[in-house]
């Protein structure tokens, strides 16, 4: 019998915790090769819940670097820096700071859901440092990943679910790891509302067309 606890998820971004997959396992492989970079900076692409944050966390570790969103720079930290999210930054108020880190040569990582060289940028030697960057696209996910991902967001919440649970989320959802995400919440959810267990029943349950 399952019991069903109002746990938090976990939010495991450790080595131990990143899937590795086809699609990730170039990126994964230059960040462990650190500090023997050919170049000082590089990026990562990929939608959302892809692994980017995951190997920052894994990088930042590994080389003592401080992390920030591109949103929130206003100036230049000092050694190792990943800034995330550049693409999603609301205005061009961290381009001075982050072409102070490409000047100074620091270890750099950036992060972004497209590639480097399509992110707007008002400063013109900012978009050419973009463009000029080793970039890893983390790839479109396959089953493999998707129900390894599944599995992890299942017991960062502390739930042990059949295999065959996952298989069927595969196979009906969206191939998207933020859509596995966001039905995972859905699922824990529903299952501490009615005081169930998270089994087939219930995912076939919500994912049910609605009713006409």
């Amino acid at each position: 019998m399952q019991f069903i606890l109002p746990i938090p998820p976990r939010d495991n971004l450790t080595r131990a915790d990143f899937i590795a997959a086809p699609g990730n396992q170039r990126a994964l492989t230059f960040l462990e090769s650190f500090p023997h970079w050919p170049a000082p900076a590089a990026a990562l692409h990929g939608p959302s819940a892809s692994g980017k944050s995951h190997l920052v966390q894994i990088w930042a570790r590994a080389a003592k670097a401080t992390v920030v969103r591109a949103a929130e720079l206003t100036e230049a930290p000092l050694g190792a820096v990943a800034v995330e999210d550049i693409d999603a930054a609301p205005g061009d108020t961290h381009e001075g700071a982050l072409f102070d880190l490409f000047e100074r040569g620091t270890p750099l990582l950036l992060t972004g859901r497209t590639h480097p060289a399509l992110w707007r940028v008002a400063l013109p030697d900012l978009a050419s440092r973009h463009a000029a960057l080793l970039a890893f696209d983390l790839g479109a996910p396959d089953d493999a990943l998707l129900a390894g991902l599944a599995a992890k967001l299942f017991a960062d919440r502390q739930l042990a679910v059949p295999e065959a649970v996952i298989r069927t989320m595969i196979a009906r959802l969206d191939r998207d790891p933020a859509a596995i995400r966001d039905f995972v919440a859905q699922a824990d959810a529903q299952a501490l509302s009615e005081k169930r267990p998270v089994n087939l029943a219930l995912i076939r349950e919500l994912l049910a067309p609605p009713l006409p």
